[in-house]
């Protein structure tokens, strides 16, 4: 280890410590919890306007709307939701005893973990770290937060905004580039939290691991959307596109690939082109287009749709007002993939960005045979108004998460979890699922005064010999 990486080692561990060392003097009651969480929800609204620049800062562009709509109300709504159900999460409960063990009695105590970590990613930079948060605070937990060096703007206003809120005993946010990052995953938190790439999150799992750190990872893949031929397409087309484009596709939930009966394919075509006209006429000349990161990023998806054209795949760029789009101005339009193969880098990797491959299928078996053919993804989503259909689709396929005729608003529901499977992640949190995740689920047995167990001691006689017989049944 070099010298630098060493002193950040030291430094994390030193700030690990100090958390510790506070929480095992004086765990959060649910007042002081309840405070945390308001504390953090007046913060927000404190400093909306400042939230909503610096996210526009470090995208180069993107609409307050979408920032209030996807960053902030999804934030708020998780602390006002934990507000309100806080004193009966913390309560404990009862838990039935067989009846070999009355008059015994059992329950069930949630308590704090200690200290979470939670390193969060570049898209959604407050929704995603200050989500995870509102759960570990309402468990009782102090935090460590690493956010994205790659929204270095938002990811500083943060740290501004929890050094004014809490001691750094309790809640810490640590900028820095990917060697903190690597040593913040290296910490022995009593659990971690990562979102992002599959990638990356194979070496925070390999860290944890190293100190047995249970970790939960959010991470993503290819969501498919299905469209079963009985479902207006034009209300499918304006679903999807929106779904696709929100935050320019940079979004872990986004539809990857759409998946659609062959004879509707012109229509869709034609639907889509219609929806993208309405809702984005101009894209350079557009606040309301978020823009792409980075040139990188963007270099990243014009690779994408090349390897695909070479491959054979043919491209259909959506630009209504044939604006230039290039990396300086970092706007990528609505690109659209027919005849794409499996051999294509796009239909094997999350695309994160405004492409999508169109796949087309004869019959709802078979497109059910091609999501299950594939790793399964974070979220998917299926329109349809038969319940019968849509009860088949839920059962023969496996995802983290599911909105019917619409996408991505399963996200928003504090009483869903939210969290993948597999390749998409591991465990799950929002609202009561956040709580419990970031909590010690403790089983507690107490015996009651007079047990008929007490004859199950040596030394062994006939009572025993006869207990036995009777629970054993033999």
């Amino acid at each position: 280890m070099e010298a630098g990486q060493a002193d950040i080692a030291i430094e994390l561990r030193e700030r690990l410590e100090a958390q510790r060392t506070a929480f095992r003097k004086n765990p959060p009651g649910r007042r002081e919890r309840a405070d945390a969480l308001r504390r953090l929800e007046q913060a927000l609204l404190k400093h909306k306007d400042d939230i909503i620049a610096a996210i526009s800062q470090d995208f180069g562009g993107r609409p307050a709307e979408e920032t209030l709509t996807l960053e902030l109300f999804p934030v708020l709504n998780e602390i006002r939701h934990a507000l309100g159900h806080l004193k009966r999460w913390m309560e404990p409960r009862r838990a039935p005893v067989a009846w070999q063990f009355w008059p015994g009695r059992a329950r069930v105590i949630y308590q704090p973990l200690g200290v979470v970590g939670i390193i969060s990613p570049w898209n959604y930079p407050v929704f995603l770290s200050l989500g995870p948060m509102v759960g570990a605070l309402a468990a009782g937990n102090h935090v460590m937060l690493k956010p994205s060096e790659l929204a270095p703007v938002t990811a500083h206003l943060m740290q501004s905004m929890v050094t004014e809120l809490y001691a750094p005993e309790h809640v810490a946010v640590i900028p820095g580039e990917s060697e903190v990052a690597a040593g913040f995953a290296a910490l022995p938190f009593d659990h971690l939290l990562f979102t992002g790439s599959a990638r990356v999150g194979k070496l925070v799992m390999k860290a944890a691991g190293e100190n047995l750190t249970p970790v939960t990872l959010e991470l993503g893949g290819k969501s498919p959307a299905i469209v079963h031929a009985s479902y207006s397409v034009r209300d499918a087309a304006a679903k999807i596109v929106m779904g696709k484009l929100y935050n320019a596709g940079q979004t872990c939930v986004a539809p990857d690939f759409v998946l659609l009966p062959r004879e509707k394919k012109d229509e869709l075509l034609s639907e889509v082109r219609a929806a993208v006209a309405k809702l984005y006429p101009k894209l350079a000349a557009n606040r309301d287009y978020t823009r792409i990161l980075s040139a990188r990023q963007y270099q990243r998806l014009a690779g994408l749709v090349e390897d695909a054209r070479r491959k054979g795949a043919e491209v259909l760029e959506l630009n209504p007002a044939q604006e230039e789009c290039n990396p300086a101005n970092r706007v990528f339009p609505l690109t659209l993939l027919l005849n794409v193969s499996d051999d294509m880098q796009v239909m094997q990797e999350e695309i994160f960005g405004p492409v999508l491959p169109l796949v087309p299928y004869h019959d709802i078996d078979e497109a059910i045979a091609y999501v299950n053919a594939r790793p399964r993804p974070l979220a998917l989503y299926y329109f349809d108004h038969s319940g019968r259909r849509i009860r088949e689709v839920l059962n023969r396929t496996t995802a983290g998460g599911v909105t019917v005729n619409d996408c991505i608003f399963h996200v928003g529901q504090a009483n869903l979890p939210f969290g993948g499977i597999g390749p998409s992640g591991m465990g799950q949190y929002h609202g009561f699922d956040g709580f419990e995740t970031f909590s010690k689920k403790k089983g507690v047995f107490l015996q009651g005064r007079v047990t008929p167990l007490r004859l199950l001691r040596p030394p062994y006689g006939r009572p025993a010999r006869w207990i036995l017989r009777f629970l054993v049944g033999a």
